[in-house]
């Protein structure tokens, strides 16, 4: 398998070497739930929940938050996060997974991606946008922040990461316009403190 192996997050879960984690929910989560583009009630799923930040927030924001991560360390983290916070599983949860194979037991209403399609070598993102495709109800919200990590090796043809760089075409392409309905940009931009950035965008279900 091309990219980052488990183990490989496993050894950095499991040191606390983490440079990406905020130590907090995303700033655009928030945003996101103010909009009321996620509400009580609905069923969100966040791939890639790491320490699972995010799913505290959606927790207790009402929502019905469950979290995917194939590494035991970050899903041994989140749970003890969500414990800690007394919430209840129907407000918060974790699986281990791998979001390649895994399936959802109903249609959702929301997935929020953040991490886990940087996270991923590029050769398995047409497989993993599928997936969230098939997850997703019509009409469902992918609420996704495209990182924007270029690196210069990139004009050789170079593919570093993770994080992957999730350049806007690309993602135009992998999330084409027949499966999906697109925003007019400008997108809202959201600064990450690794000097990187990320573009928020939010794509409707066909």
């Amino acid at each position: 398998m091309a990219g980052p192996t488990q183990d490989f997050w496993q050894q950095r879960f499991s040191s606390g070497q983490m440079p990406w984690d905020r130590g907090a929910p995303h700033p655009q989560l928030q945003r996101w739930l103010q909009d009321g583009q996620i509400q009580a009630g609905q069923r969100v799923l966040v791939p890639g929940c790491g320490q699972g930040h995010e799913l505290l927030s959606l927790g207790q924001a009402g929502v019905h938050a469950l979290g995917l991560d194939y590494t035991p360390a970050a899903v041994t983290l989140a749970r003890q996060r969500i414990a800690e916070a007394g919430l209840a599983p129907e407000q918060a949860r974790v699986e281990q997974a791998d979001v390649l194979s895994w399936q959802a037991p109903q249609p959702l209403d929301r997935v929020y991606e953040q991490t886990c399609l940087c996270a991923l070598h590029p050769d398995h993102w047409r497989a993993y946008a599928d997936q969230l495709q098939r997850w997703l109800k019509p009409g469902g919200l992918l609420l996704a922040l495209f990182m924007q990590a270029r690196r210069d090796n990139a004009g050789q043809g170079f593919i570093e990461g993770p994080p992957y760089h999730g350049d806007i075409q690309a993602m135009r392409a992998l999330f084409s316009s027949d499966r999906w309905d697109w925003p007019a940009p400008p997108y809202a931009s959201q600064a990450h403190e690794q000097g990187w950035y990320e573009l928020a965008v939010v794509l409707t279900r066909r």
